[in-house]
């Protein structure tokens, strides 16, 4: 039964492209089934998007898709496989696109451990915020034009763009997490050589650091880092960091706990409306095979309605997404149910299935 008091979430769904056809209905499922059992009412609101909307629209990323994100809650976006399109002027990347025009600058990527799946280390459990619209990213840096040009066939420059409102907001954004969760914040950076660039970003994490005298900041280049990512991510809880180094370090982060199927995300911002997308790209190599680890997908929908469920005072979506962290947890100890990338001899049905046994309120 739902509670009629609450509106109901308006959530798109945007398969992507190669497995997101079939892991994002996977997540789908999962999300039905428990918000069935928490009685949160949610439309649906398939959408097109990517390779298939190519073909069926004309366009990657259709006028008519845009217009329809600007009404929702939030979405789930499944991996774009942007590498494979053909050359032309309507099969354009989204995902720039969709970051800017939502202002969605801050990009959480979790990395958490689980027992018998090929962790390199046991009890990890830290987040990522990676800013999402600046950086030395020539497809976000620019309002027109491109952040990276040839003068001649010798040369080519890349222009990396920081600037204090992105790297305030994003650093904000860390420590109200930071304070939910450890109170423990990390910011990464190269002060040493980019004084400028990197040294804009330390300022104001460090002009922050004074209103969250709560939260333990800890401040440290990215190459020591990167190296004590391998080592010792124990000792991390919360962390932020630019653009690039952000990119990098999460898909490291990830190496440590199963890969790449075991990274989700979800990008919010300081309006109204987030998205939900892990962080592994469209695997064509295996898509159709039914073998994709479906967990990053389903774990970034937890977290879509996680926020949701806080950001609108909607307590059931809260306890949806606990009720798919427990049994999606439950499902990772099935070997028979995980995939092959994380030591299982499931697939994409097997695991997707186990999580739907495992719902409980």
């Amino acid at each position: 039964m739902t509670n009629q008091s609450i509106p109901a979430l308006r959530i798109g769904i945007l398969d992507g492209d190669d497995i997101g056809h079939e892991i994002v209905p996977a997540s789908v499922d999962i999300a039905r089934a428990a918000a069935e059992l928490h009685g949160v009412a949610i439309d649906w609101h398939p959408l097109p998007i990517g390779a298939r909307a190519l073909q069926t629209h004309g366009h990657t990323l259709p006028p008519g898709t845009l217009e329809t994100l600007r009404t929702l809650d939030g979405w789930l976006l499944g991996p774009i496989g942007h590498r494979g399109y053909p050359k032309g002027p309507n099969a354009i990347n989204p995902h720039p696109i969709l970051r800017k025009t939502f202002n969605l600058f801050a990009n959480v990527r979790p990395t958490r451990s689980y027992p018998d799946i090929g962790c390199l280390h046991d009890g990890v459990d830290l987040v990522i915020v990676r800013e999402n619209n600046e950086g030395f990213q020539p497809d976000r840096n620019m309002v027109a034009g491109s952040g990276e040009f040839r003068p001649n066939d010798e040369v080519t420059l890349s222009v990396r763009v920081i600037t204090r409102t992105g790297s305030r907001r994003v650093a904000r954004a860390a420590f109200e997490l930071a304070r939910q969760r450890r109170k423990h914040l990390t910011y990464v950076h190269k002060d040493t050589v980019f004084k400028l660039g990197c040294g804009m970003f330390v300022e104001e994490c460090r002009k922050l650091a004074e209103e969250y005298p709560d939260v333990r900041v800890d401040d440290v280049i990215v190459d020591t880092f990167a190296m004590r990512l391998v080592r010792d991510p124990q000792s991390f809880d919360v962390v932020v960091t630019t653009n690039m180094f952000g990119d990098i370090l999460s898909d490291e982060a990830a190496g440590l706990v199963g890969g790449l199927g075991m990274a989700p995300g979800l990008c919010i911002g300081d309006g109204d409306i987030a998205m939900a997308q892990a962080t592994h790209g469209s695997a064509p190599d295996i898509a159709g095979q039914g073998i994709a680890n479906p967990y990053a997908m389903i774990e970034s929908t937890r977290m879509l309605f996680d926020w949701l469920g806080h950001s609108r005072g909607n307590e059931g979506a809260v306890r949806m997404a606990t009720s798919m962290s427990r049994a999606t947890t439950a499902a990772l100890a099935d070997r028979s149910a995980r995939t092959g990338d994380i030591r299982g001899s499931g697939n994409t049905v097997a695991f997707t299935q186990a999580v739907l046994r495992n719902l409980s309120a």
